[in-house]
């Protein structure tokens, strides 16, 4: 499958929020419309510390998406980048999109001279383990979380 990885752009918020919803189904969660639109305006704002690429078909129609952000930490000098979302739609599984996007961003890490790059799923997500394992090292911790 022939697959262009670039930034988003204003242009791909119709193609981007139905895939987003997509994301969001898959991972048995809900935002408010609210969340949805603030999520979009602070991809596309450069300003803002969240970035994003999508994959596009040789059509141009979207395929996927990854979202992604540096931050400082006490362990390097240089930022980490967090991986926060992937998603391909289904028909793209399976045939190196997101593989594709996991790389585009990997390279976008190595530009902003980060250490590492990192990401988290969800146990029961064993396709994406498949392609995570290839592509990263798993590590031993543990999430915890405290809702506010």
């Amino acid at each position: 499958m022939s697959v262009t990885i670039r930034p988003l752009t204003p242009e791909d918020q119709a193609e981007w929020v139905s895939l987003w919803h997509g994301y969001l189904v898959y991972y048995k969660s809900e935002v408010p419309d609210e969340v949805t639109r603030t999520t979009w305006d602070r991809l596309i704002d450069p300003e803002f510390p969240i970035d994003g690429f999508c994959a596009c078909d040789a059509a141009g129609q979207m395929l996927g998406f990854v979202h992604y952000m540096f931050h400082p930490v006490t362990w390097a000098i240089g930022p980490r980048c967090y991986l926060e979302d992937l998603f391909t739609s289904e028909d793209a599984r399976g045939k190196g999109v997101g593989r594709a996007l996991i790389e585009a961003v990997a390279q976008e890490a190595k530009l902003e001279g980060a250490d590492q790059l990192y990401w988290l799923t969800e146990d029961y997500n064993t396709r994406a383990h498949a392609l995570y394992d290839k592509l990263a090292t798993k590590t031993h911790f543990i999430k915890y979380m405290k809702t506010l």
